[in-house]
């Protein structure tokens, strides 16, 4: 099934799961929004746009002329959020199409 939500917003979640991930440390300095464009093969304007959704929500700071960076306590709070989505957006689906299968959680923990 294809992804149809916006290029910025995929992008967006990639460095939201990098950050919870560790990859891009608290405290720790972004890529450039042209290297992660190239890295990603999108259009910079794209990737200034994800980069400005985590500006705007707080998660990361501007030092001009040197970089952006992760704030602290940023992958704790999308840590959260992407729980939330989780439980909110994504589970009841999923939990849908368990029941219409026939499926028990404890089923799926058996293949795991």
């Amino acid at each position: 099934m294809a992804d149809t939500r916006p290029v910025y917003l995929r992008l967006r979640e990639q460095i939201a799961a990098a950050i919870i991930d560790g990859r891009y440390a608290e405290g720790g300095m972004l890529p450039s929004v042209r290297a992660f464009a190239a890295e990603q093969g999108a259009n910079p304007l794209t990737v200034a746009k994800a980069y400005q959704q985590f500006q705007a929500d707080g998660l990361i700071r501007v030092q001009r002329g040197v970089g952006m960076f992760v704030r602290e306590g940023a992958a704790e709070t999308l840590l959260q959020a992407e729980r939330e989505a989780f439980l909110n957006e994504e589970w009841p689906a999923i939990r849908e199409r368990m029941d219409r299968l026939g499926l028990d959680p404890a089923q799926l923990l058996d293949h795991a």
